[in-house]
């Protein structure tokens, strides 16, 4: 699971060491620290796709994320994030997870040969 918080971007994947534990992930050092505190082990692994990783306990990973949606306090994700390098790399996602939608953002009319994606089964 990726999680894109206004300080730090995450990746979230169960660990093979235990069931009990998520290993998160970060690209950029002191993410993983600014999201879950300085006392979190931290290792850099080079030559890995997220060199910067640590192995934490589920409950709290479910705590701490939980606890970041209720203090949101924006209207606006990409305005809400301060440090202008991580700003930049979402405002990339942005533009393309919009290439997802029909209509563009802001337009009114479908893309011109728009590949929707498979009907969604109801359950």
């Amino acid at each position: 699971m990726w999680i894109c918080l206004n300080q730090a971007f995450l990746s979230i994947v169960n660990s093979d060491r235990d069931p009990t534990v998520l290993m998160v992930r970060a690209r950029r050092r002191g993410d993983i620290e600014a999201v879950f505190g300085p006392s979190v082990e931290v290792t850099t692994l080079p030559q890995r796709d997220y060199q910067s990783r640590a192995f934490i306990r589920r409950d709290i990973v479910g705590t701490v994320i939980a606890q970041s949606l209720m203090e949101i306090d924006y209207t606006n994700f990409k305005g809400s994030t301060k440090d202008r390098h991580l700003h930049d790399a979402y405002m990339h996602v942005w533009h393309v997870m919009a290439e997802l939608q029909e209509v563009p953002p802001y337009g009114t009319e479908p893309r011109a040969g728009f590949r929707k994606h498979p009907q969604r089964v109801k359950r």
